[in-house]
């Protein structure tokens, strides 16, 4: 019985080291191979080069804080909600 279970402890620890290994491995590959990518299309980008309409690259601005906002507050409202919830009942 204890032959088994030092098998398995030597399993599960060489199991360990190869996930570690992999995670290990893809950490490095994602850092030094990063993806490239466009944050935005060419209709954007030729309205906004345009020195002359500086009211449109505002506008532009506006909506992308506008986008960016909204998702932190749905997820700070649903915070709260739990919160709430879990500390209602003591």
């Amino acid at each position: 019985m204890l032959i088994k279970e030092n098998r398995t402890k030597r399993i599960e620890q060489r199991e360990k080291k190869v996930r570690l290994t992999i995670t290990l491995f893809i950490l490095l590959a994602s850092c030094f191979f990063p993806l490239v990518s466009r944050a935005q299309c060419a209709m954007c980008r030729a309205a906004l080069e345009s020195n002359e309409n500086t009211v449109q690259a505002e506008a532009v601005n506006d909506g992308i804080v506008f986008l960016m906002v909204i998702p932190y507050i749905l997820v700070a409202l649903v915070g709260f909600a739990v919160y709430k919830l879990k500390y209602s009942k003591k």
